[in-house]
């Protein structure tokens, strides 16, 4: 076995056990300086051990799991959401804004006639569980061109329509993320329509980070210089409020 492949059952297998306790640790100033020189050790290792543009693994058809499973949100009731999900998404709206000269607010259906990346890939839950799917979307990258992003951002910043019992869901990765190839916003499931359990019409994968990092029910990006002013300055709705880390590659 490899080094990153231990040290991807190691991060499973800890992140599953440490949630649980996370929340109280960092309660604490102590506790909250632990979390955060872990979490620059974690993102320095795996940037050291990866180059810059490291691809994750991809798979071969045979390898697809017979099933892919729902988590977390499986079906927003806020609204607006089940009368798009009623006539199949032909009003949704993709929008790209923030730190960018050109504003975008795209249809699926111009989503879908721009170019096109499918990969097969595993998405690993930090609960324990992991599956092998297909996933077929244009790259964040060609957005963040599009739009002609900003020097000045940062970050990106990917806004939801599923609701949690603080608000909207929210996620962000960097710069370095955003533009990976392998980082695609995807309406295809193995080969058909994204289901609304795996976050239809579009959602984030983020194929070098585990799953909370795989925002569903997309609604746009936003490219920012910092994260302070995003919900409670940590960069994600689980960072804010369950005691995730931010940076969550394998």
């Amino acid at each position: 076995m490899s080094i990153l492949m231990k040290r991807r059952a190691v991060l499973l297998g800890s992140g599953a056990l440490m949630l649980g306790a996370c929340s109280k640790i960092q309660q604490s100033d102590a506790g909250r300086g632990l979390f955060e020189s872990v979490e620059d050790w974690h993102k320095g290792l795996q940037r050291f051990v990866r180059a810059r543009d490291a691809l994750a693994r991809e798979y071969a058809p045979e390898d697809i799991s017979p099933f892919f499973r729902g988590n977390g949100s499986t079906d927003p009731q806020n609204d607006g959401y089940p009368q798009h999900a009623a006539n199949g998404f032909a009003d949704w709206r993709f929008t790209v804004t923030g730190l960018v000269e050109r504003p975008l607010s795209l249809s699926l259906d111009q989503i879908m006639r721009l170019p096109q990346r499918t990969q097969i890939t595993r998405h690993d839950c930090v609960e324990g569980w992991s599956a092998i799917g297909q996933w077929t979307g244009p790259q964040l990258s060609t957005f963040l061109d599009l739009a002609r992003v900003r020097d000045s951002a940062n970050y990106i910043v990917f806004r939801c329509a599923d609701d949690y019992t603080q608000g909207r869901y929210y996620e962000s990765i960097d710069m370095i993320d955003a533009i990976h190839p392998q980082t695609i916003i995807a309406h295809r499931l193995n080969g058909e329509p994204l289901p609304i359990r795996n976050g239809a019409p579009l959602r984030a994968r983020v194929e070098r980070q585990l799953g909370y990092k795989h925002a569903k029910y997309l609604t746009g990006v936003e490219a920012v210089a910092s994260l302070d002013d995003i919900g409670l300055g940590k960069g994600g709705y689980w960072e804010d409020y369950g005691g995730y880390q931010w940076y969550a590659g394998m």
